[in-house]
C-alpha cells in the first residue's frame, strides 16, 4: 500500500483528527457516516433512520473537522480504484485497520492477508465455478465476513477467470460485528459487487440490520437471487439470508466457511 498515494492521504487525514480525538473513535465514524452516505444514494427504506444516525455522528465534529470526512471517503474510492487498476481487489480498510494498529486493541482482532484470502479464493471457485455455467451466476454465503477479503478473493478468482464480477456473482454476508458490517459493506458496494450484508450472529440467526450495495438494488437482484422473501413486515420484498442447513441443502451456494467466529 505504500505506493497509493490516496491511502497514505486517507491515513494521514485520520491521524490529523487524532490529537482530538480516539482514533478508534475517528475510524468508526468514518466507517459508519460513509456507509450511510452510500446507502442513502440508494436504499429509500432506511434512509430516514440513517440519515439520523449520519447526524448524530457529524455532529460530533467542528465545522472544519467535518470537511475532512468527505476527504477521507473520496481518497478510499481513489485508493479502491488504484488497487482495481494495479492488480485487483484489495482489502484497503482491512490494510488501513491493522496500520492504525486499531487490531491490537480492540479485543485483538486480526483479519486474513490478502494473498491467502487470494489463494483461497482461486481454490473455491476451481471447484465451484461450475455454478456460472448453470446458473448464470454464483451465490456466496459469508457468515462471518470481516472486513469482506475472503469475498475479493473469491471475486478475484471470478475476475480472473473471465466472469464479470458485478453480474455474476451474488453475495450474502453476516457478521456480528457492525464495524466489520461497514468495511464489508463499503468495499463491496466501491467495487460493484451485488451483496447484502447483514448485522447480525450467524449462529442464533439474530438480525438487526441489512445493508444493500448499490448495484444489488440498481441491477435488481432481489429477483435475480430467487430467494424466499419476507412476507410479514416492511422488508418482505428483501432476501433473507439462508441458514447453515439451507446453504448445505443448496448446490448453487458456496459457503466460504464453517459456521464460527473466524474474521477474514
Amino acid at each position: 500500500m505504500k505506493n497509493n498515494l490516496h491511502y497514505q492521504e486517507l491515513l494521514k487525514t485520520i491521524n490529523q483528527l487524532t490529537y482530538s480525538r480516539d482514533t478508534w473513535e475517528i475510524f468508526y465514524d468514518f466507517l459508519e457516516m460513509s456507509a450511510i452516505c452510500v446507502s442513502n444514494a440508494v436504499d429509500t427504506l432506511h434512509f430516514d433512520k440513517r440519515e439520523e444516525q449520519y447526524i448524530k455522528a457529524i455532529s460530533k465534529y467542528t465545522p472544519e473537522h467535518q470537511k475532512l470526512f468527505p476527504k477521507m471517503y473520496a481518497n478510499l474510492v481513489l485508493s479502491l480504484e488504484h488497487e482495481f487498476q494495479t492488480g485487483g481487489f484489495v482489502d484497503v480498510l482491512g490494510n488501513l485497520f491493522h496500520e492504525l494498529e486499531l487490531h491490537n486493541k480492540y479485543i485483538g482482532q486480526f483479519f486474513t492477508p490478502q494473498n491467502i484470502c487470494t489463494m483461497m479464493g482461486k481454490m473455491l471457485f476451481s471447484e465451484n465455478g461450475k455454478a456460472i455455467i448453470e446458473n448464470s451466476y454464483i451465490s456466496v454465503l459469508e457468515p462471518a465476513c470481516g472486513s469482506g477479503a475472503m469475498i475479493l478473493g473469491f471475486a478475484q478468482a471470478v475476475r480472473d477467470c473471465g466472469y464479470n464480477h458485478s453480474q455474476q456473482m451474488f453475495v450474502s454476508a453476516v457478521d456480528i460485528d457492525l464495524k466489520c458490517v461497514y468495511m464489508c459493506y463499503l468495499q463491496l458496494s466501491l467495487y460493484g459487487i451485488p451483496a447484502v450484508i447483514v448485522h447480525g450472529n450467524s449462529l442464533t440467526n439474530e438480525e438487526w440490520s441489512r445493508w444493500h450495495t448499490p448495484v444489488y438494488i440498481i441491477d435488481g437482484w432481489r429477483w435475480k437471487s430467487r430467494c424466499r422473501t419476507k412476507t410479514q413486515d416492511e422488508d418482505r420484498a428483501e432476501v433473507i439470508i439462508p441458514t447453515h442447513k439451507e446453504t448445505i441443502d443448496s448446490p448453487e451456494q458456496l459457503n466460504l466457511f464453517s459456521l464460527g467466529e473466524n474474521k477474514n
